[in-house]
């Protein structure tokens, strides 16, 4: 791992501040007072630094609220005591070999009882040593998810399912859009995310004007790309999960192209700044998946992230507004669940933890009540799945239009989506 001083940003990097700090421990001492040995130490190994860090970073600082919070009421009650929750984390550059030395330094130097992962490119450095040492580990990706992954869970994030119901719901207030095409980078997170869109247009009877555009993750003109894209005139402008710092400039040349109609998109990080390039009329109506937490509807009884809207404002005050992306509560929220199911288990230890996670074939997602599922499509139930946001850019803001079912839309349309992740050869069994 590279000292904290000798961290540099990498001009990709869109996040502002310095990046050696996110390799610091927590700040803040917690008001409560611990036991020296009562200490659970939670592993973080996620790119915070290089082009895929607005989907590290942010995260990372969340969980830095998380565990001041967590910590400031007396921490994690486990068996009758309170353990104070400590973060350790390592910055695996979206990179395998990276990842396979932090998750070793993680396991073996600093005992950690959790590793929480992006997941995607850096998946395969980490999948031996986690099941050698019966060590659970969340992704982001269930797309990681296989028979043998055992102890990888997907409790929060399920890429690239949610994206369906930002597509119906697209289909079913704007049904006078009949075509669309879809560009992604040719990696882990492109190629399953394009597969998704593919099944939701098709079920959502829109057509593809065009084969999907996979383009090379090294690419930095992003003129070509939006050239060929909207060529054929296409109703749908579909950015897929590309990486923030591609989604800016394609949604600039689109901008200056002078395209006039839908896009959607995954993710929208960092949107604010699209918004001041382009402007608030090119982008009203754009459709993505992540919401900002001051969003009023998160105070819905159903929602499970204890407290959304201070969480927002405590991240802001810290951060920056400019700073939140679509990662910044989704590892907190996996740590509410780890908490709760260690609360459960009366245990820190990774196999107790995970089996009462998964009690019951359900457990308290950020968006409501949601069940262990993903045997059909990972060939293992470690994916919770439930409800998404769909999200809409009205008025320069990005405002939750409705929650959505994913199970409904996989009930009613899992052949297709089957059927395009084999035409990709990214079903599991495919991959292994």
């Amino acid at each position: 791992m590279k000292p904290a001083s000798s961290i540099t940003l990498n001009r990709r990097t869109l996040l502002t501040g310095a990046a050696s700090a996110a390799l610091l421990p927590v700040v803040g001492m917690p008001k409560a007072s611990f036991a020296q040995d009562n200490v659970v130490k939670i592993g973080f190994l996620a790119p915070l630094t290089g082009a895929v860090a607005a989907w590290g970073k942010p995260g990372l600082d969340g969980c830095r609220i998380w565990a001041d919070w967590v910590n400031e009421a007396g921490g994690v009650e486990v068996g009758g005591q309170s353990y104070k929750v400590e973060l350790v984390s390592y910055d695996d550059e979206d990179d395998a070999g990276k990842a396979r030395t932090g998750a070793t330094q993680l396991i073996r130097e600093n005992d950690v009882k959790f590793i929480m992962m992006l997941g995607g490119n850096s998946w395969p450095g980490v999948e031996e040593i986690a099941a050698r040492q019966g060590m659970m580990v969340s992704t982001l990706l269930p797309s990681d998810l296989t028979p043998d992954t055992e102890t990888l869970i997907a409790p929060c994030e399920v890429h690239p399912i949610y994206n369906v119901t930002g597509v119906d719901w697209l289909a079913a207030n704007r049904p006078e859009l009949k075509t669309a095409v879809v560009c992604a980078q040719d990696d882990a997170l492109g190629k399953p995310s394009v597969a998704t869109y593919l099944a939701a247009f098709e079920a959502a009877g829109i057509q593809m004007a065009s084969p999907p555009l996979f383009f090379d993750p090294a690419t930095t003109d992003f003129a070509p790309v939006m050239t060929q894209l909207l060529a054929n005139n296409p109703d749908i402008l579909c950015l897929d999960t590309c990486y923030a710092d591609y989604v800016q400039p394609l949604c600039e040349q689109a901008f200056q192209q002078g395209y006039k109609g839908q896009i959607i998109s995954c993710t929208l990080d960092f949107y604010q700044r699209i918004v001041e390039r382009t402007s608030k009329e090119f982008m009203e109506g754009v459709i993505f998946q992540f919401p900002d937490f001051d969003d009023q509807a998160l105070n819905d009884p159903r929602i499970n992230f204890r407290k959304p809207n201070e969480f927002y404002a405590e991240y802001v005050k810290r951060y920056g507004a400019n700073e939140w992306s679509a990662v910044s509560w989704e590892y907190s929220s996996i740590l509410d669940l780890w908490a709760d199911a260690a609360q459960r288990a009366g245990s820190i230890e990774p196999d107790a933890v995970l089996a009462a996670m998964k009690d019951g074939g359900t457990g308290k997602h950020a968006f409501g009540e949601a069940r262990w599922w993903g045997k059909d499509l990972f060939g293992i139930d470690n994916a919770l799945v439930g409800d998404w946001p769909v999200v809409v850019i009205r008025d320069g803001k990005a405002t939750i239009a409705e929650f959505r079912s994913i199970p409904e839309w996989w009930d009613k349309n899992s052949e297709l989506l089957l059927k395009h992740m084999s035409d990709l050869g990214l079903l599991w069994n495919q991959r292994t």
